[in-house]
């Protein structure tokens, strides 16, 4: 399919044209910005269900050996190039008045689109190499943009988040660089062929290192360190695309594709995600309810709810696997849309402090009711949409026997709940504050933006069964479960 590479062409070329021609008009970077992401959003779309391979340079295997560099299309990159594309095209529209405030928009849709680029080409790309250049592209996009208000808090925060990423890419180059040392092959479907389950000690030592890696890229528990404070210093728009979609696609995508279609599920390893999942639940939840700031309480939930994803994916059983998928999209939705309602909060109040909001819901009517939307869906309240992909999580480790598993996901939502009445009390229900009496509305694409998310978060959790499994989760959640077979998938032998 011709289509694939333009996945990462389109943003990539923009990423540059921008710069070049965005100085003659003063919109035109928001016009061709907004553009570029409405355009892969439509691509996206319109490869659900569709699979294809793309040899670069023509390059496909000859005598069962493949060295050319390889896209590919399935269930599971499809799904997720979805969820970037949807998030990134809220965030552009909530950028157009919300980046007002900083200085080159320019410099912001360059980076902004190279870190498109760089989550499009980790979700396509079949080459393990490429997954880490591809990575990097993002990482580096990422760092800018966290601390692209150029304050103190900001820099200190992209910098931390700088040196701790920088560790997970070299634990991640080592993994390639071993692999590749011991099979002579980059090609991930060829990859597994030659492993095959055969852990011998080097083997083992490019997993450690791949499952260290991107579970720092993930930021889940205890390599969550540099997330806290990058979430909160980031602009909101970039605060809805590292929650959003960053951190899943080059920290769990990549992690659960190398895992699941390269090395194979084992029991050990499903036992070591599940009590990652598990401790990223529990620790940040219970960091969270202490939090005043209010995105960085949002931060502590984002590796909170990722834990959900990674429990229901590490229990390896279709169920517990379409459970962690549903939870990713969800999250991808309701949490973008809580950092957008944080922005907005902060654009028209100058604060992030819970005790010096309240009243809010009065004079900010589609931030306070999209908000409560957003709310209800993390804290796993019927009919939204976070209730349905926890209660499958829930069910599945029930089925599983995993008892206690199910018992902490119970225990995390109840806490989750906790944390966000309080959110509503201080933000929105508290009493209204005078120094808050001339606050107003955000302007209007601030609020198309966050009504959109939320109607998503309501047709998700309504409409779930009848679509959403059929077109999205069913075919992502058959690549994982085929497992090494991805290989016979991408080479046909």
């Amino acid at each position: 399919m011709n289509i694939i590479p333009l996945f990462v062409a389109i943003p990539l070329g923009m990423a540059f044209f921008i710069p070049m021609v965005g100085r003659k008009a003063r919109k035109l970077p928001d016009l061709l910005g907004n553009l570029t992401t409405l355009v892969l959003l439509i691509m996206s779309l319109s490869v659900i269900g569709k699979s294809g391979i793309y040899w670069m340079g023509g390059w496909s295997p000859r005598s069962g050996i493949p060295i050319g560099i390889n896209l590919v299309l399935d269930g599971l990159s499809g799904f997720i190039l979805v969820t970037v594309s949807l998030v990134s095209f809220m965030a552009t529209l909530f950028s157009v008045q919300y980046m007002e405030q900083y200085t080159s928009k320019l410099h912001y849709y360059s980076l902004f689109l190279l870190m498109v680029a760089g989550m499009n080409g980790v979700v396509l790309s079949g080459d393990m190499f490429n997954i880490f250049v591809f990575l990097e592209i993002a990482s580096i996009a990422s760092y800018a943009l966290v601390g692209f208000g150029c304050r103190h808090e900001e820099l200190e925060a992209s910098f931390k988040y700088l040196v701790l990423g920088s560790i997970a890419s070299i634990l991640i180059l080592f993994g390639v660089a071993l692999c590749y040392a011991m099979t002579g092959t980059l090609n991930m479907a060829h990859l597994g062929q030659l492993i095959r389950g055969d852990m011998n000690p080097p083997i083992l030592l490019a997993l450690t290192f791949f499952l260290a890696g991107f579970s720092l890229k993930a930021a889940l528990v205890p390599f969550h360190a540099w997330l806290p404070d990058a979430h909160p210093s980031a602009p909101a728009p970039i605060s809805a695309m590292l929650s959003g979609v960053l951190i899943k696609a080059i920290g769990i995508y990549a992690l659960i594709r190398v895992i699941f279609n390269v090395f194979g599920l084992t029991p050990l390893l499903s036992s070591i995600l599940t009590t990652l999942g598990t401790l990223s639940m529990i620790v940040s939840v219970l960091l969270a309810i202490g939090q005043w700031d209010l995105k960085r309480l949002l931060a502590y939930h984002s590796i909170s709810q990722i834990g959900y994803v990674i429990l229901g994916i590490g229990l390896g059983t279709p169920l517990g696997i379409l459970g962690g998928l549903f939870h990713l999209i969800n999250h991808a939705a309701f949490k973008s849309l809580l950092f957008l309602n944080a922005g907005a909060i902060e654009y028209t109040t100058g604060t992030r402090e819970l005790e010096r909001m309240g009243g809010l819901n009065k004079k900010m009517p589609v931030t306070g009711s999209t908000s409560i939307i957003a709310s209800m869906s993390i804290a796993g309240i019927p009919p939204f949409n976070g209730f349905w992909s926890k209660l499958i999580i829930i069910m599945a480790c029930v089925n599983a026997g995993r008892f206690g598993l199910a018992g902490w996901a119970v225990f995390v939502s109840i806490m989750t709940l906790a944390s966000f009445m309080k959110v509503q009390k201080y933000a929105f229900f508290d009493e209204l504050k005078k120094a808050r009496e001339r606050v107003k509305e955000v302007p209007a694409l601030m609020c198309f933006s966050m009504i959109l998310l939320a109607i998503l978060c309501v047709t998700m959790g309504l409409l779930w069964h009848s679509w959403v499994v059929d077109l999205f989760l069913g075919p992502a959640r058959d690549v994982l479960v085929a497992g090494t077979n991805y290989a016979a998938t991408v080479l046909g032998n």
